[in-house]
Parts: C-alpha cells; sequence; structure tokens
C-alpha cells in the first residue's frame, strides 16, 4: 500500500549542476533584453513614439485672429468680422450613414454627392463647411456622424456692399485680403493666428482641449480717409451717368484740397463683395488707380502755366489760332470751333487746340516735360492702393514738335484719374501739388510746389472762366458756389490708330474764393449721342460738387442766383 503512494507522487525538478546555469542564464538575458529595450525606447526613440502617438491621437489646430474693423472717416464701419462656425474631419475617420449625408448636405446647401467627392478628393485634413452661421453648425453636429468636428472662425461683411466695393476690397477663404485696402493692409488688419492642441478619439472627434500653444493676436482697425456720405452721391451720380450716355464705365474721384485725402472714390460697374459667387473679375477692377487714359484738354491748364511760369505770355498775350487749323510736320491739328486771335485766358476758356500748342511750342521740351514730371504725371501717386499704375510720360529727348504740341492738349501721354485729380490741386492750392491718401489724416499737410503762386492763381481764373457762359463747361455750375474745372474729350486708341470712341472727363474744385475740394469725373465710351466732356462729365461734376459742399458744411461763395446757362438752342463751345 505505501509502495502505491510513493510512485503515484510527482516528478522532482532537478536544477542541479549545468541545468540550472542554463536557466538562469537564459531569464537573466531575456530580462537584460528588456532593460535594454526599454532604454533605448526612452532614450533613443523617445521622440519617434511620442510623434507617433501625438500623429494618432493629438493634434494641432489653427485659432483665427480676429480681424480688424476698416471704417470711414467717422467711424462709420465699412468691413467687420462676424464670428461664424466651420466644420471639419479627418478623411481617414469621416463616417455618416446616407441619410446622414444627405441632411448635412441639405445644411450645407450642397448635395451628398458633392460631400463625398470633397471627402475622397482630401489628403489628411478636409473642410466640409466654410464660415457657415453657428445655428447650422449646430444642426450639422446634432446628426452625431463619426469624424465631423467644427471651429471657431470669422466671416468678413462690407456693410457699404456695391458703393464700397472697389476701395476696401475683400478677403478670401482663409480671411486674408484679395483686393483693396483689404489687400494692402494685410499685416495691419490680419493679425496672427493662433494654435491649440487637441486631442481627438478612434471616431475622429474631439474629446479635449489640451493646451493653447499660441494665442491669436487680434488685428488693427483702419480708419480711411472716405466720408460715407460723398461716396453714396459719388456712386449714385457716376453709375446714372454711365447709365444714362449708355457708357463702358465711368470713375469719380473726391479730394480734399489741404490733406490730399480721398474723400470719396466711385466706379462703376461695380460688384457687391458679400456675394462675389458669380462676379466678372472686369467689375472688380479699381479703374480710377489701375485703368489709364489720354487726359485730352483737362492737360491744357499745365501746358499753359508752364509757359506763364518761365514769363513766355502772360493771361492777356494774344495768341493767333489760324481759323482752327495748324500743320507742324506734315500732321495738321483742329480746332473744334475756328477763332482767330485769342488771349491766353480765352484759348484756356475756349479750349483751343492750336492756341494751347502754340504756347507750349515756346517752352523747351525738357522744361513742359519738367513741369508736368512735378506736377505728379509719369508717376503713381502712392496713395496707398495696391496696383496702382503710373500712366506713361515720355522723355522729352525724343518728342518731336508736333509731339509736344499733342501732350499739351493731352494726347500722347496717359493717366490714371486719381493722379489726374492730384494734380489739379496745383491750381486749387497756390501752386503745391498735395500728396494724395487713402488713409485719414489729422491735419493738413505740406505739398510740393510746382508754379508760383501766382501762376496757379491766374489758372485759377481762367479755369472759373471755363466754366461760365462762352467756356466748355457751363455745365459744371453749382447753385451758391463758384467753381473752377476744365473739360477733356479724347479720342480713344484703337491699336495704333485713333478710332470714333471717346473719353469724356472733367476734373475742377470749388469754392473758387477758398477751394476745399477737387471733383475728377471720367466716362468710358459715352454712346447715346453725347460725347463731350462738357455735355456728359461736367452735369456729374456740378451734382457731386454741390452736395460734398452742403455736407462737408463749406459756407456759399456765391449768390443762389450765380448759375447762368447759355439757352438751350445756343451753340456750346466743345473741345475735341
Amino acid at each position: 500500500m505505501r509502495a502505491a503512494v510513493a510512485a503515484k507522487a510527482p516528478p522532482r525538478l532537478d536544477l542541479s549542476g549545468s541545468r540550472a546555469a542554463i536557466v538562469f542564464g537564459a531569464l537573466a538575458l531575456l530580462f537584460a533584453g528588456l532593460a535594454a529595450r526599454s532604454v533605448w525606447l526612452q532614450a533613443v526613440e523617445d521622440d519617434f513614439l511620442k510623434g507617433q502617438g501625438a500623429a494618432r491621437h493629438s493634434r494641432e489646430l489653427e485659432v483665427p485672429a480676429h480681424r480688424g474693423r476698416i471704417t470711414d472717416r467717422h467711424g462709420e464701419a465699412l468691413a467687420i468680422s462676424t464670428p461664424v462656425k466651420s466644420l471639419w474631419a479627418f478623411p481617414s475617420r469621416f463616417s455618416a450613414t446616407a441619410a446622414q449625408l444627405a441632411e448635412l448636405a441639405r445644411i450645407l446647401e450642397t448635395t451628398p454627392a458633392a460631400l463625398r467627392r470633397q471627402v475622397e478628393a482630401a489628403g489628411d485634413f478636409v473642410y466640409l463647411g466654410r464660415r457657415i452661421p453657428p445655428e447650422a453648425a449646430e444642426r450639422a453636429l446634432a446628426l452625431r456622424i463619426q469624424g465631423l468636428n467644427d471651429e471657431n472662425e470669422y466671416r468678413r461683411f462690407y456693410p457699404g456692399g456695391e458703393v464700397m466695393s472697389h476701395v476696401v476690397g475683400f478677403t478670401g477663404d482663409r480671411d486674408a485680403g484679395q483686393e483693396g485696402i483689404e489687400l494692402a493692409q494685410q499685416p495691419w488688419l490680419g493679425g496672427v493666428a493662433g494654435s491649440r492642441r487637441v486631442i481627438i478619439d478612434r471616431r475622429g472627434e474631439v474629446v479635449e482641449d489640451v493646451a493653447a500653444v499660441r494665442a491669436p493676436q487680434a488685428g488693427r482697425d483702419l480708419a480711411l480717409s472716405l466720408d460715407s456720405r460723398l461716396q453714396f452721391v459719388a456712386f449714385r451720380e457716376l453709375k446714372a451717368a454711365v447709365e444714362q450716355h449708355k457708357a463702358k464705365a465711368g470713375s469719380l474721384v473726391v479730394l480734399d484740397v489741404s490733406s490730399g485725402e480721398v474723400l470719396a472714390l466711385a466706379n462703376w460697374p461695380a460688384f457687391n463683395p458679400n456675394r462675389r459667387d458669380k462676379v466678372e473679375r472686369d467689375r472688380m477692377r479699381n479703374r480710377a488707380f489701375t485703368d489709364t487714359f489720354e487726359p485730352g484738354s483737362t492737360m491744357k491748364p499745365f501746358a499753359i502755366a508752364a509757359a506763364l511760369d518761365a514769363g513766355i505770355v502772360k493771361p492777356s498775350t494774344p495768341i493767333h489760332t489760324q481759323g482752327g487749323a495748324m500743320t507742324l510736320g506734315g500732321h495738321t491739328i483742329h480746332d473744334a470751333h475756328p477763332h482767330g486771335v485769342l488771349t491766353v485766358e480765352e484759348v484756356l476758356q475756349k479750349s483751343s487746340n492750336i492756341g494751347t500748342a502754340k504756347i507750349a511750342l515756346q517752352l523747351p521740351a525738357e522744361g513742359m516735360h519738367g513741369r508736368l514730371a512735378a506736377a505728379g504725371f509719369g508717376a503713381p501717386a502712392r496713395a496707398g492702393f495696391p496696383g496702382e499704375v503710373s500712366g506713361r510720360l515720355r522723355p522729352a529727348k525724343g518728342w518731336k514738335p508736333i509731339e509736344q504740341a499733342t501732350i499739351s492738349y493731352g494726347h500722347g501721354i496717359s493717366a490714371n484719374l486719381v493722379q489726374l485729380a492730384r494734380a489739379y490741386t496745383v491750381f486749387a492750392t497756390d501752386g503745391e501739388l498735395k500728396p494724395a491718401t487713402m488713409f485719414k489724416s489729422a491735419a493738413a499737410v505740406a505739398g510740393q510746389p510746382v508754379f508760383r503762386p501766382e501762376t496757379a492763381r491766374a489758372v485759377r481764373r481762367m479755369l472759373e472762366m471755363a466754366t461760365q457762359p462762352g467756356g466748355t463747361a457751363p455745365k459744371a455750375q453749382v447753385v451758391g458756389y463758384r467753381v473752377a474745372g476744365k473739360t477733356g474729350t479724347a479720342h480713344k486708341l484703337d491699336g495704333k490708330t485713333y478710332g470714333n470712341k471717346y473719353v469724356a472727363s472733367f476734373v475742377g474744385f470749388a469754392p473758387v474764393s477758398a477751394p476745399r475740394i477737387v471733383v475728377a469725373v471720367m466716362i468710358d465710351e459715352p454712346s447715346a449721342g453725347q460725347y463731350y466732356g462738357g455735355a456728359v462729365a461736367a452735369p456729374v461734376f456740378s451734382s457731386v460738387t454741390g452736395a460734398s459742399l452742403r455736407l462737408l458744411g463749406v459756407p456759399a461763395d456765391a449768390p443762389a442766383n450765380n448759375v447762368i446757362l447759355p439757352p438751350e438752342e445756343a451753340q456750346v463751345r466743345e473741345e475735341t
């Protein structure tokens, strides 16, 4: 019995001798390997492993900065940012049922197929909806779609719509400036975006905000020189004129004489910056800065002023206009109406091409070029707007007599409307060219002397004569205010020759007794029968100038019955 029990006892492990050494050696090596691997992972591959873990469960998301406001000179908002939401996902973790996808598409005003294409075409990250109303984002999140997340963003809104569109411009998808002041002042307005680190779960949804890596820095507000009241008037009158004369386009600029500030700048056609999905790029162009044209007879005061300043002529000097035709180098130039002998001031009043050419040809070419360059022609006004062009003023050494003659009355030279408006500050002041600016100034600024004060005042008198009966622009007159200015009617180049299309313009200032504003108007290709500057552009000047002076509270300097228009049947003196 005892022997049977002994036979059933379990075998004993024999660890004696070499077998024990082998077993304990193997265990020691195993633990040593584990220890070495642990040291390797923590000391050598620590950064890699942390990165892999973060890649699977941690993300750094951008925190947008609040963009600065754009206001007019009185603090009226022209561009503001409002809080909105954007919906995003990691495509690899995005999963929605057909019903969920259909409802999400309805909320985002798109189609399920379009959403599928967005997700499939994306890489590691995709926005499914950008800058949508917060309530719409809440409805989307309530669908409980796997991998769908939201983030805070801002949407730019433009209260002025198309009235301010060409000046203010607009921002793009990432709230960065794309056109206008929004583009030019991006560093000032945009601020600096921040970032935050978040933890995501296996469904691709944010479950925890770990930390703010970098706090966003808000953009700064910017006050423009524009006066919203004057801007509305300018836009309304310009649009009406372009439509009335069936023109291709038009531009209008109002400058403050003392500071050079742009108080209004309008273009037509325009666009609504709040709805740009179907807008033609051509409508977004700020023509007052980016388009040049031959200014025509609005250039005549500068040639005459240069001759007056050089002492070559006086306002009363007689000039024989040769009955309206003169030949130079095989080319004949004409006046719109034949004249005989005119004084210098009558040459400007009646806009005689021949009289102006004969005066200009008494000047050295370099001297005339120097005065035009000093008045800002051939160089951008640097008013702070992107895409501003310089126009064309060829070097004087290449001028032939016929070219000097035609430049004196605005052919063979080009400028944009802001340049032209700015140039007229030399006559609205005592001969100083003011620096144009799109930004609000604290006070009057000094200008660069171009002509002697007595020369500027003499030309100012001539420009006032041009708006009176006998001049080319009686329709520029304003009730209660004395005005001065010059019409322009220029053929447009069609290739290398002049065709039958015109640019009608008028540039002037008021009140003459103490000039406060310069107003420049350009109507491109009027086609309703009238195309002279005195008939097309001067009435726009009258409407805008009168309304602007009253809105600015400028005292009247003429009686209420000062406007004297010639009879309808009377011949109006026009220029070509």
